[in-house]
């Protein structure tokens, strides 16, 4: 009888002893299944890219540009102008008129009257003072602390306990620089919990003709203000397609090395010739696939603003170098460069 319980107690810590090994590779299988899907496959590192020695190349590891939503659409791109004015786009403007003169003024509703005509055909002279009188508005509703109640695109925030300035620009796809400058913070440390400031539904965009030397600047799908840009000269063009502003590519007066002659440029160098700021991009569509080492950037040659000079990048004046580096985020901010 001793025998038969000793055997039946050793068939019994055999079956034990299964049907851990039996959980124990499930668990590992589960585990393997789990870390495989965590890791990013070949499709998601994205084509490798080819060098393009006639453009600024700046020494950065580049990270990869991480497809986290739908591609953005941009407004359409410009019509040519036509020989006679609008009338939709004239009732339009008398319509912005009509709410900026209202009392008191309706801001929002006059932009987004005035923003509404941009997609559409019209003169030269019409575009014109529709952009201008939208580049006035953005001073009234976006670059001030004023925060107007129907406006979708920028709205008040309290500062929860342990938030950074940079944290919250990136919840709302922003640079923290904007939000410094509209809120009149002096330093980002100063932010403080329980305070409310403005904040910008972001993320901006930019558009650059090639044919009238001009980027146009706009939060989500609103028209915010134009600059003038200098660009590729022949035989380096600043390619078409569409762009993202790189992961780590934002850079305040970076080292460089000229692409032709070889000299090294140290931020501190009194011929150096980026300017104020550095935006590097990274091609997503178009020609703009697989080129290296392209930007938006500031000049030490302001006479060469609205001309075809440089080596591929995109030129502006020094402040206005500075805005768009504290509009445009890493990632999600586009830029489209067209005819």
């Amino acid at each position: 009888m001793a025998r038969w319980f000793s055997r039946l107690s050793r068939r019994r810590r055999v079956r034990r002893r299964r049907w851990i090994y039996v959980i124990s590779g499930l668990v590992i299988i589960i585990l393997v299944v789990f870390i495989r899907g965590r890791e990013p496959s070949s499709k998601d590192e994205g084509g490798g890219r080819s060098s393009d020695m006639s453009t600024a190349q700046v020494g950065e590891t580049s990270a990869p540009v991480v497809a986290t939503e739908p591609e953005p659409k941009l407004l359409e791109v410009e019509l040519a102008p036509t020989g006679e004015p609008n009338p939709k786009v004239e009732q339009l403007i008398a319509e912005a008129t009509e709410h900026l003169n209202a009392k008191p003024a309706r801001i929002i509703e006059s932009r987004d009257r005035l923003n509404e005509a941009l997609p559409l055909a019209m003169s030269s002279k019409q575009r014109a003072y529709v952009k201008e009188q939208l580049s006035k508005l953005a001073d009234m509703w976006l670059f001030s602390r004023t925060i107007y109640p129907e406006d979708r695109l920028c709205g008040a925030y309290e500062v929860k306990a342990g938030e950074l300035l940079s944290t919250i620009g990136t919840k709302f796809k922003l640079p923290y620089e904007i939000l410094l400058e509209i809120n009149n913070i002096s330093r980002a440390e100063a932010l403080q919990a329980g305070e409310t400031i403005k904040v910008i539904n972001g993320p901006f965009h930019a558009r650059i003709y090639r044919s009238t030397f001009t980027m146009d600047l706009y939060l989500q799908h609103t028209f915010v203000r134009s600059f003038p840009v200098g660009l590729g000269k022949a035989g380096m063009e600043t390619p078409t397609g569409l762009w993202a502003v790189k992961a780590g590519g934002k850079l305040i007066k970076p080292t460089w090395t000229d692409p032709i002659s070889g000299r090294k440029y140290e931020s501190d160098d009194p011929d150096y010739p980026l300017g104020s700021r550095w935006v590097g991009l990274e091609g997503l569509r178009g020609d703009a696939v697989g080129r290296m080492g392209f930007a938006i950037h500031g000049t030490r040659k302001p006479e060469e603003i609205g001309t075809a000079g440089s080596q591929g990048c995109v030129r502006l004046h020094n402040g206005d170098a500075i805005l768009v580096y504290n509009l445009l985020v890493p990632v999600y901010s586009r830029v489209e460069i067209v005819e």
